[in-house]
Formats: C-alpha cells, sequence, structure tokens
C-alpha cells in the first residue's frame, strides 16, 4: 500500500481500499480537466499516483440516470466527480478531507506552484482544497 493511500485514508477515517479507489478517482478526474503540463507534472512527482489513476481513471462514470445526465453535459465537472464519490459510499466530508489531504501530499512532492497551477485550471476544484 502506498504512503499516499495509507496517509489519506488515516486523515479522512476510511479504509484503505477505499481510499485507493477514491484517490484514483479524483486523480484520473485531475488528469483529464486540468492543465495538461502542471497535472502531469504532479501526477509523476506523487509515488505511486500514476499506477492509481491507471488502476480507476474513469471509475464510476456514466452509472445510472445521473451519470448519463452528467456526461451528456460535459461530465459533470467538480460536481459530477463527487457524485462519483459519492456513489462509492463517501460523505462530503470525507470527500473534502480526501481532496485536502491528497493535494496536501501533492504539494509535498510536486511543489505548491505546480499544484496552485492545477488547482487553478479546475473550474470550482479551489473551493474544496
Amino acid at each position: 500500500m502506498s504512503d499516499l493511500v495509507t496517509r489519506v485514508a488515516d486523515a479522512v477515517g476510511i479504509d484503505a481500499a477505499l481510499a485507493e479507489k477514491a484517490i484514483g478517482m479524483m486523480l484520473g478526474f485531475l488528469q483529464r480537466e486540468a492543465a495538461d503540463g502542471p497535472v502531469a507534472k504532479m501526477i509523476e512527482a506523487i509515488p505511486g499516483a500514476s499506477d492509481l489513476v491507471a488502476k480507476y481513471n474513469g471509475e464510476g462514470e456514466g452509472k445510472g440516470l445521473l451519470g448519463s445526465l452528467m456526461s451528456a453535459i460535459g461530465g459533470g465537472g467538480v460536481m459530477g466527480l463527487g457524485q462519483q464519490l459519492m456513489s462509492q459510499g463517501l460523505g462530503m466530508g470525507e470527500i473534502t478531507g480526501l481532496a485536502k489531504e491528497t493535494i496536501a501530499v501533492a504539494r509535498e512532492h510536486a511543489g505548491a506552484d505546480v499544484v496552485d497551477e492545477v488547482v487553478a485550471s479546475v473550474p470550482g476544484l479551489s473551493q474544496f482544497v
């Protein structure tokens, strides 16, 4: 289990398997939605992050009526990601904790400037991290 997953699971108070999946989904979302250069640098800098993206990228997308509606209107952005994470059993407090802790780890590995570029490039993300 990667340090990232263990740290986030402990900080948020969730099972490591759920943390792994949620982090992979979140990083996959960032890979799709954030500015290409900065997000690639960020994901490469975090040990184990590329593996999580490869394993869970797109997981939970398009499930059910809401997922279909979100896909029809452009993927749903941050709110669509939130819905996907809720469908995995996470509450809003846990999702916020997951986002904040993952971004904190990213800042440690990739640097604040790179991570700030990633966050700024995704509309609405800054209010959650």
